[in-house]
């Protein structure tokens, strides 16, 4: 099974509102890495509009239905309007994106830090992710390893998005050949489940190989932060190429 790489640009989007104005341009950041074969964009945008905004959000769209590339959108389907910011559902109506990732974040999170309680959450879930199926929309369920499967099938969801913020922890204490299986498991559980498998939050070149590694099943890797930052380094289409090779000598 081969593993795609969706870039998020958020942290783009944070540098050029942290100034005003155009700078950095996401449009051209987004077709730099598609330009270096990324297979896709993904944001996140907030109600705060902190980083990604709704504007960002058409933009970004529009060039990757024109590329024929996967717009991935991310966001807690809760979320209500507000002034400058249409609620999650109602950006997924106007976009329709390829995949609409569901997050369980409040408002001032800093970052998404853990997955849906299934169990807890399908209820409420189970009408916005078969109002998303209408649009076209694959729908992904963020998830933490370990999480019911079972129970994320039956709301609906085509997908879960590990939630790989505890690997990259692990991994970088020096302990992540203990936090890998219950990454495994939860991937094989999900693949018997029906469910495809996704994986996103702080993989960088360094964890992202043994990751996946040890989780072939993951169709899809969404990497913004690290990949960013690399790039300050590196140059970005540089650093999207050395990400695809790490995925292409895991496959």
């Amino acid at each position: 099974m081969s593993c795609r790489l969706s870039v998020n640009l958020n942290k783009i989007a944070v540098l050029r509102n942290s100034r005003g104005g155009g700078d950095p341009d996401m449009l051209r950041a987004a077709r730099t890495c598609l330009d270096a074969g990324a297979h896709g964009i993904t944001v996140h945008p907030r109600p705060d509009a902190r980083h990604t905004r709704h504007d960002d959000v058409l933009a970004l769209a529009d060039l990757c239905r024109a590329r024929g590339v996967e717009f991935n959108l991310e966001g807690n389907p809760f979320a209500p309007p507000r002034e400058g910011y249409a609620g999650f559902m109602a950006l997924c109506e106007r976009v329709r994106p390829a995949q609409a990732t569901l997050v369980p974040d409040a408002d001032a999170q800093l970052t998404s830090d853990h997955g849906f309680d299934f169990a807890r959450d399908g209820d409420a879930l189970r009408p916005l992710v078969a109002r998303l199926g209408t649009l076209g929309c694959r729908v992904s369920l963020f998830a933490d390893a370990s999480c019911d499967v079972a129970h994320a099938a039956a709301i609906g969801a085509d997908r879960i998005e590990l939630y790989t913020g505890p690997w990259a922890e692990a991994f970088a204490a020096g302990r992540g050949a203990g936090a890998l299986p219950a990454f495994a498991d939860t991937a094989r559980a999900a693949r018997a489940a029906g469910l495809g498998v996704n994986a996103g939050h702080d993989l960088s070149q360094a964890n992202l190989g043994a990751f996946l590694a040890a989780v072939p099943e993951v169709e899809e890797v969404s990497i913004g932060h690290a990949l960013i930052g690399e790039a300050l380094y590196e140059g970005l289409a540089t650093t999207v190429s050395r990400y695809l090779a790490i995925i292409d000598g895991a496959g």
